[in-house]
């Protein structure tokens, strides 16, 4: 199949060259934890403009989830993935929260907790960031889902020092019935989480974080990092206590951190396993029964497609991940809430198009020829 794609000068033809991983259903991964970061379907019919309330197609949203427990992922629901903070309000969290949990596997759900309803961009006090946490909490220990105790935007602007921070967690963690996954984003994710635990310097923070866990080692089950550096990931690893779990968020470094380094490995908490669940699956089952050569061989090519995604402005990978779910086939339009289809160009698509081809993660090519063809139509472009 060919299709004319925008390039550097004018349109040129591609070829796709690309094998479509084997679909099929996966039991989940034996020898890691892997959770995948899901995203939303914006209802093509509702007011999704920015700023506007949610509208979520709810059947495709929880369409998309039953794939990826199909496929032995866990769901990462109500992330930044499902754009937190950048077009989902706190009650369609609340909704897409109980609808997700009352779907899910048993033990197959974790559910991001955070203090998003109170007003963007206002200086809260500490107590006022508690109490919006406990409100998240209580929706979680409800539902019965793990709690992800997400980085908050209002923590960042009030906390003063790290001790403030140990203050909000150590009152959270007595509070938590089960043990959370903490949850560390990098600013590149979120520019207002610069200084998040109280320091720019990642050692220093760092320091905050393990004594932290020290500190409250029963309530912590694992912490997610998201800083696109493995180096750092692999140092706060290494000091982490017995038992306690690494998730990496590491959308560019993942298949070597989940491998590991023979002594400890990364568990899995990712966007990107949203937008490559069949190679995640087939690498994480090559993984389980020792075939490494396969791993890799499964996972090297959606590290390009994955970098692309998470290129700078890193927030705005959302939409490439609404984008390959349409073009495979998950959702009807290629629509977001907030109106975030629009924070990547026609020639970013192109290109991300190009590199989901070459992974293997287009699993319906003619369908997203196809698709793609409509985008270029309604811009303007006869191709």
């Amino acid at each position: 199949m060919e299709i004319d794609l925008p390039a550097a000068d004018g349109l040129e033809t591609y070829r796709l060259v690309g094998q479509p991983v084997a679909q099929g259903t996966y039991s989940p991964a034996s020898s890691r934890l892997a959770f995948a970061a899901a995203h939303v379907v914006a209802d093509p019919l509702g007011d999704n403009s920015p700023g506007a309330p949610a509208v979520i197609d709810w059947e495709h949203t929880l369409e998309f989830r039953r794939h990826l427990w199909s496929l032995g992922l866990s769901v990462a629901e109500a992330m930044d993935t499902a754009q937190r903070g950048m077009g989902l309000d706190w009650p369609a969290t609340q909704e897409l929260i109980r609808r997700s949990a009352a779907e899910a596997p048993d033990g197959r759900i974790a559910v991001g907790v955070g203090t998003d309803q109170l007003v963007i961009g206002g200086t809260h006090p500490l107590d006022a960031v508690v109490a919006a946490y406990e409100e998240q909490l209580a929706v979680a220990e409800e539902v019965g889902a793990q709690p992800i105790m997400m980085a908050s935007r209002a923590l960042c602007a009030a906390a003063e020092s790290p001790d403030d921070y140990r203050k909000v967690y150590d009152r959270l963690l007595t509070q938590s019935t089960r043990p959370v996954i903490l949850h560390w984003l990098g600013s590149m994710f979120d520019p207002a989480l610069e200084g998040y635990w109280g320091s720019t310097s990642v050692d220093a923070a760092a320091d905050t974080v393990v004594e932290l866990i020290n500190d409250n080692v029963s309530k912590v089950d694992g912490i997610k990092i998201s800083l696109l550096d493995a180096s750092n990931e692999v140092a706060l690893r290494n000091r982490l206590p017995q038992g306690v779990r690494l998730y990496t968020g590491d959308d560019f470094n993942y298949p070597e951190l989940i491998h590991g380094d023979g002594e400890r490995h990364s568990d899995a908490l990712l966007g990107i396993f949203a937008a490559i669940a069949p190679a995640a699956a087939a690498a994480l089952k090559a993984l389980d029964d020792g075939d490494l050569a396969t791993y890799e061989k499964v996972f090297a090519p959606t590290v390009p497609l994955a970098r692309q995604i998470f290129s700078a402005p890193t927030y705005y990978y959302k939409t490439g991940i609404a984008f390959l779910a349409w073009l495979n086939g998950f959702q009807p339009g290629f629509t977001m809430v907030g109106g975030l289809q629009t924070g990547r160009s026609l020639p970013h698509l192109a290109d991300t198009f190009r590199l989901a081809d070459q992974a293997g993660v287009l699993t319906n090519p003619e369908l997203a020829v196809d698709r793609f063809r409509q985008l270029l139509r309604v811009s303007g472009i006869d191709a």
